[in-house]
């Protein structure tokens, strides 16, 4: 409604932007609101740069990267450029081609989304499509093992997208959480690592907290899955449920990591940090929020946790 602030913790669209700030006076009155009037183009700009790398997929395909970084720097893998172009490229072509399969859905719990999704959607996805293609063509040429591999993400769509297993109950999740195995192990086979059990248990663990995130995400879509028939934790059993279901779940699966730290070198304990980070935003995650909060600040998990292990790994403490 015009006049009214974001709520606490949301992170505003562009069109909130002349909300924080007063509307430039009338050219004949004192120039006093100069500064603000920049502040405020400023803002709208950045915001609307933000809106376009979390509907235009950009966020979530760095997260995929991420976690191959982390990856890499937890087994002691080289941080091989062809591997994390990989990988970025397969995810931004399983997520443009979801997004505009799912537009008629997404009018309903994020119209902004959708109506990005509709007004970019075919450049997006023919652009993805591209950067898809060259990436395993890339692969191919330089005879990367296992590159058969690399189609996985045409069955991803194929089964998520096209045959609506998101409407079968839990599906949907732990499809995600599997689709986002395969990058600790794409990585593995890429450095020849498949034999390391540490790449196997960095697989089963993202499994785990990719599926945490992603239930928490269908607290935004409760309207819309509930008229479209998709059975999710939130519509069955309510948005505060699923914050104290994901609480508890995150809980658990920091204990194990904490526990499968003391079988293992001391540098897997950073995986903590993404855990104290879920704490943090899972009591923020009400359907109110924003496309923003969740493509911004749940999706952001694995980029912090890159850019703490990368760090940490620069001056030599991992």
């Amino acid at each position: 409604m015009a006049g009214e602030t974001p709520a606490p913790g949301r992170f505003p669209d562009a069109g909130d932007a002349s909300r924080l700030y007063p509307s430039p006076t009338p050219s004949g009155e004192r120039a006093r609101w100069g500064p603000t009037t920049t502040r405020s183009a400023s803002w709208r700009a950045l915001a609307a740069l933000v809106r376009y790398a979390v509907h235009g997929n950009l966020v979530v395909s760095l997260a995929a990267t991420s976690v191959a970084a982390t990856t890499a720097v937890l087994v002691g893998a080289p941080l091989n450029p062809l591997a994390l172009f990989v990988v970025f490229a397969a995810t931004l072509f399983v997520y443009s081609a979801d997004r505009v399969l799912d537009a008629d859905v997404d009018a309903t719990n994020l119209p902004r989304r959708a109506a990005f999704a509709r007004r970019h959607g075919r450049t997006l996805v023919a652009a993805s499509t591209l950067l898809y293609v060259a990436a395993v063509a890339l692969a191919a040429a330089r005879d990367v093992r296992y590159v058969e591999f690399l189609t996985l993400p045409l069955v991803a769509v194929g089964v998520y997208s096209g045959l609506r297993a998101k409407r079968v109950f839990l599906a949907k999740n732990l499809l995600v959480g599997a689709a986002w195995e395969a990058v600790p192990l794409g990585v593995g086979a890429h450095a020849r690592r498949l034999d390391d059990p540490r790449v196997w248990l960095l697989a089963a663990w993202v499994g785990a907290v990719i599926t945490v995130a992603a239930v928490v995400f269908d607290v935004k879509d409760v309207p819309g899955d509930r008229a479209a028939g998709i059975d999710t934790i939130p519509v069955r059993y309510g948005p505060a449920a699923t914050r104290r279901v994901a609480a508890v779940a995150n809980a658990a699966l920091a204990v194990v990591a904490l526990v499968a730290a003391g079988a293992l070198p001391g540098r897997f304990l950073v995986l903590l940090v993404l855990h104290g980070y879920v704490t943090a935003y899972v009591p923020f995650a009400t359907p109110d929020r924003t496309a923003l909060f969740y493509g911004l600040v749940v999706d952001g998990e694995h980029v912090v946790l890159a850019l703490v292990a990368l760090g940490l790994n620069s001056v030599g403490v991992l």
